[in-house]
């Protein structure tokens, strides 16, 4: 997932079709020359449409397309024919992706699963032919209803990763270094803070054939809720982690103190995150000996899954998969 190709928000315009309209037809033929209403009814207009699609990790493919146009339902004819249906346009949008009213903020769709389909915007109803009016007072109405007009409205598309794990931890942590190493993805890294400046998604192999899905998101930093450093844009996609795993290193001066802000930074932006079954990763333990890791358990929150480890050696990673597997199937 290239850095420039990551996309996870949109805003783009999207008009429905207008509904056809009825038809006022009076039947006509050789030998009825005065025939009743046969009017059929106008078509439907085309509807603008969400789906899930497992295969899409980002909304690039919509970035540059800002106006999202339906086609109108086709007059209804005589014979009660009915118009056709205006053909309705799909969008194809990753798992994870809520759709949001431009200007109220109310929330419109939800994609969650694969081949999920919402009707984001409506196309509106075929107007009705004259023979819906007919009655014992009027015979032949020559009158049909027009077709309702479509809808017009600016919508935003907003990505929100899914992931089983989701990966916590101030700039440099290793938490890139951690990713590149348990799974495929191939993640900048680099020894400065903000090497990540997008989410990167990797599937972890795990034993007997299993696997999960690890994500990585940019470095938070104090005020990260208040919107400083990359603020708030990319803490959103942790709300849909089953597991955080907060990561701190060696190096930190306190590493409890650490802890404690980035928990902070997450129940500011969003209290429910604190719900979130959580574990903790020391890493960059290459630096350490034996001695100083049994002092530096000391110091360390006592109710906290913690595993030492470091992505260079391989030190308890093996240990670390175990403990995310039994943490994500412990129900």
């Amino acid at each position: 997932m290239a850095s420039s190709n990551f996309i996870d928000y949109v805003k783009i315009c999207c008009r429905s079709g207008h509904g056809g309209p009825g038809s006022s037809h009076l039947h006509r033929d050789k030998k009825n020359a005065k025939g009743g209403p046969d009017g059929g009814d106008g078509g439907r207009g085309g509807h603008i449409i969400l789906k899930g699609n497992k295969q899409l990790w980002t909304l690039l493919h919509l970035q540059y397309q800002k106006h999202v146009i339906a086609k109108p339902g086709e007059s209804g004819g005589a014979s009660h024919s009915t118009g056709a249906d205006g053909d309705d346009v799909v969008l194809e949008v990753p798992i994870g992706t809520i759709a949001r009213h431009a200007e109220t903020g109310e929330k419109m769709a939800e994609i969650v699963e694969d081949g999920q389909i919402e009707i984001l915007t409506p196309g509106g109803r075929g107007g009705l032919g004259n023979a819906h009016f007919k009655s014992s007072t009027n015979q032949t109405p020559r009158y049909s209803q027009p077709g309702e007009p479509g809808q017009e409205e600016w919508v935003i598309l907003e990505l929100k990763l899914l992931a089983d794990v989701g990966l916590v931890g101030f700039p440099n942590a290793g938490k890139s270094t951690l990713l590149s190493v348990v799974s495929a993805a191939k993640p900048k890294i680099a020894n400065y803070p903000f090497t990540t400046l997008v989410p990167n998604l990797g599937v972890v192999p795990y034993r007997d054939y299993k696997s999960f899905v690890m994500a990585d998101i940019p470095g938070i930093i104090e005020g990260a809720s208040e919107g400083k450093g990359l603020g708030i844009r990319f803490l959103k996609h942790i709300e849909r982690n089953s597991i955080l795993l907060f990561m701190i290193s060696v190096e930190s001066p306190d590493i409890a103190e650490e802890y404690r802000v980035l928990l902070n930074e997450l129940e500011t932006f969003n209290p429910e995150l604190l719900d979130k079954q959580r574990l903790l990763a020391i890493t960059k333990t290459d630096l350490i000996d034996d001695e100083l890791e049994k002092e530096m358990r000391k110091t360390l929150p006592k109710d906290l899954p913690t595993v030492f480890i470091s992505s260079i050696t391989q030190k308890n990673i093996v240990q670390l998969k175990d403990l995310i597997w039994q943490t994500l199937n412990a129900e």
